[in-house]
């Protein structure tokens, strides 16, 4: 199991063992996702997939005083378009930063392309997961693919960047939340972010590194900062209005947009991944239908079944981080948290 955080994990492993049956080497029978509710349409993003700097679906938006490089991203998968909405609509009301360049990228417009609302999740990648990419041996590699040819063509762009954003939605309910990652860097963009209030660090998914964990933003030491938004439900109308709270939190951070003259919001809750619990059958079965962001209360709460395994929460208090409510064998099936709380990232030391 994986931990996170400079010290232990605050109890024992979530996975207590059992003895293989018969039964647990079986192919598991097919459980076939529900039906989705799509509440928002796709954007008609025609208008800027040919860019305006040379990249397809980039577009750069300069100010004529200095400032920061700041870049938010979406469509990194296909069928998460909220953030793609979002940006739309930016772009639409002609938004021009006051400070520094505004970058915002339509990352998988190919993937974005084939979305059907008859089947929403077939297009999150054509090829390979292009959030698990983000490395430099994997980008200067022979390897082909659409997603990683298209990173690697976005990639002058991210290398560039002083403060990234990568929007996100997710398929299974639950509470809006910034991912900080595991670097300082992040965890202090997000908290001066400040929204949504649930801020979570982590170190990301054993089958690769994402865009908010490229050694731009992850070296230490390093300057750039990134987080990445989960927004809410993929076509949840909420969700666009999450996105667009955060995105303008972000502008104005940054100094790329007036700051806000309200009331400074409550300080963020921060929480530590301390678990990445990953299916490790074709049998993996919740107990019943969490939610993300859920907090169960008490030590040793049966939350899975994975084959002979039981998961159980490890510790008192212990969020519920995106559970994947039908994982496959080798995904994650759900991170474990544990409040962390640091005043002093709030403050910007």
């Amino acid at each position: 199991m994986m931990s996170c955080g400079s010290g232990a994990r605050p109890g024992p492993s979530p996975r207590m063992r059992g003895r293989p049956t018969f039964q647990d080497v079986l192919p598991a029978p097919t459980q076939p996702l529900p039906r989705f509710s799509v509440e928002i349409p796709p954007p008609d993003l025609s208008r800027w997939r040919g860019g305006n700097c040379g990249i397809p679906g980039v577009i750069h938006l300069e100010a004529t005083r200095p400032g920061p490089h700041v870049v938010l991203t979406a469509l990194i998968h296909g069928n998460e378009y909220a953030g793609a909405t979002v940006l739309d609509t930016l772009l639409r009301d002609d938004l021009r930063p006051t400070h520094g360049r505004l970058s915002l990228i339509f990352a998988n417009l190919d993937a974005f392309a084939r979305f059907d609302a008859a089947n929403p999740v077939a297009s999150r990648f054509i090829d390979e997961d292009m959030n698990r990419l983000w490395c430099r041996r994997t980008l200067n590699g022979p390897r082909q693919s659409a997603e990683l040819d298209r990173a690697r063509v976005l990639l002058p762009v991210i290398e560039s960047a002083d403060i990234l954003m990568d929007l996100h939605s997710m398929l299974w309910p639950g509470a809006p939340l910034i991912l900080a990652g595991g670097a300082e860097s992040g965890r202090r963009l997000s908290a001066m972010v400040g929204d949504p209030p649930l801020i979570v660090s982590d170190h990301g998914h054993r089958a690769g590194p994402r865009l908010i964990d490229f050694e731009r933003f992850s070296a230490p030491g390093g300057q750039a900062a990134a987080c990445l938004l989960e927004a809410g439900s993929h076509w949840d109308s909420g969700t666009v209005t999450a996105t667009q709270q955060a995105v303008h939190a972000l502008l104005r951070h940054s100094g790329l947009r007036p700051p806000d003259r309200s009331p400074p919001a409550a300080a963020p809750r921060h929480m530590m991944v301390t678990d990445i619990v990953t299916a490790h059958t074709p049998r993996f079965r919740f107990v019943k239908p969490f939610r993300g962001g859920q907090v169960v209360p008490r030590r040793g709460t049966l939350l899975a079944q994975d084959g002979p395994d039981e998961i159980r929460t490890p510790y008192d208090d212990c969020m519920l981080v995106m559970p994947n409510l039908r994982p496959g064998r080798g995904q994650t099936a759900v991170r474990l948290a544990t409040s962390a709380p640091d005043p002093a990232i709030r403050n910007g030391a």
